[in-house]
């Protein structure tokens, strides 16, 4: 028969525990060293099954282990806290949870995806990381002139050239001062290690159809198509969008017992922060451009306010994400020249070179092109609104009297 052992994982040791046939016992500890996983997998069976649950080494420990037994299963951490509450919690008593679960077929797998996606994730986090640095840096700054009474600088970047030769002109106190110029350095180094992070998305961008059908969607750039992409992996493991909103912790809390009517509160927030932040600042974008979502955004802001609005806006451009990379179709409502410069914006950060002529030259606004597929995009938006209208008016009126003579389709 079978054996499921479990793995308590730490930095240092993995706690062991096997379940054959009833329930789990332990059985000891070994290194998290390279060398005493190794040998620790040689001892097990072929048919044997492990499993782990997902932590920051589980992953390297899983590689040992996968080719001398018949599977190695990460554990979702947080679910398996939820199905195996208990009020004693040793590393021994997690080891045999774990196996015990594991014999069941009870525990919540997560998903792993392969290495290119796993760079793209590692590369999206780290991008995250110095955004949310270099905003703190430019907080601090602010405060200092904040706290001397600078008021607003003339300039409309205050860490630009024109800026930084304002800030450098201010009478501060000495430490202040330290402050900013501090401050300023640590700007520059940021703005390189964004640079530097910016060019690897976009060499692991260049040529991928996913990005490519991604960027025809208004407001959506390269980093939150990478973004999305990293989180989402193979799309084809959500059944419908529904369960994309949902594993991206779009969707709203609904409390219902009984008889009662569903009770829906704010977001459940249950999946990546990082995709519903580029999906927000997307649908911000996208709620400014003419189009089909501008409409969709308007109509929402007038009975919600624009920050409900946003957000449904970006569970909306969840929804069309899935559709366009299950269907392998582009936007239907697509601007042409928008996207040409989306694609080589791409091609610039990559590393290519500038081009004046020829047919790969770098895209220039054109006045008659844009007010051209400005038009298109609006008409698109008032076939838009004249639907929903014409869907609210059967709603309101039932029989075949309804809408007289105001079909759209």
């Amino acid at each position: 028969m079978p054996r499921s052992i479990g793995m308590d994982v730490h930095r240092d040791f993995c706690e062991i525990a096997v379940a054959d046939g009833g329930r789990a016992r332990s059985a000891g500890r070994v290194a998290t060293t390279p060398e005493d996983l190794g040998l620790f997998a040689a001892s097990l069976a072929p048919d044997d099954r492990v499993v782990l649950e997902a932590t920051g080494n589980a992953l390297a420990i899983a590689r040992i282990i996968e080719p001398h037994v018949a599977e190695v299963v990460l554990a979702h951490a947080q679910q398996v806290r939820a199905i195996s509450h208990a009020r004693v919690k040793t590393d021994k008593i997690d080891a045999r949870v774990l196996a015990d679960l594991l014999a069941a077929d009870l525990i919540p797998r997560v998903w792993v995806g392969d290495e290119r996606t796993r760079t793209l994730r590692r590369l999206v986090s780290r991008r995250r990381g110095l955004v949310k640095r270099r905003t703190q840096v430019k907080n601090e700054v602010s405060a200092v002139l904040l706290r001397n009474l600078k008021g607003r600088a003339p300039a409309s970047d205050l860490f630009g050239r024109k800026g930084r030769t304002w800030l450098a002109a201010q009478e501060l106190p000495a430490d202040e001062r330290l402050t900013v110029d501090a401050g300023l350095r640590q700007l520059d180094f940021l703005g390189a290690e964004l640079a530097a992070i910016d060019h690897l998305v976009a060499v692991e961008a260049q040529g991928d159809e996913g990005v490519r059908r991604l960027l025809t969607i208004p407001g959506i750039d390269v980093t939150t198509a990478v973004t999305l992409l990293a989180v989402i992996g193979d799309v084809r493991r959500f059944p419908s969008s529904r369960h994309l909103v949902g594993y991206l912790g779009l969707h709203p809390r609904v409390r219902q017992s009984g008889s009662g009517p569903a009770h829906h509160g704010r977001l459940s927030k249950q999946g990546s922060a990082a995709a519903r932040h580029v999906l927000v600042e997307a649908a911000w974008m996208a709620a400014a451009s003419p189009g089909p979502l501008h409409a969709f955004a308007a109509r929402i802001a007038a009975r919600r306010g624009r920050q409900v609005a946003a957000v449904a806006v970006a569970r909306k451009l969840c929804v069309l994400c899935w559709c366009l990379l299950t269907r392998g179709e582009d936007y239907a409502f697509a601007r042409p020249s928008l996207v040409r410069r989306k694609l080589r914006r791409l091609e610039l950060t990559a590393g290519a070179s500038r081009l004046k002529s020829g047919p790969r030259a770098d895209p220039v606004w054109n006045r008659d092109n844009d007010a051209a597929e400005r038009r298109l995009a609006e008409q698109a938006e008032r076939a838009y609104e004249r639907l929903v209208a014409d869907r609210a008016a059967r709603r309101m009126k039932a029989g075949a009297g309804a809408t007289p003579g105001r079909a759209s389709w």
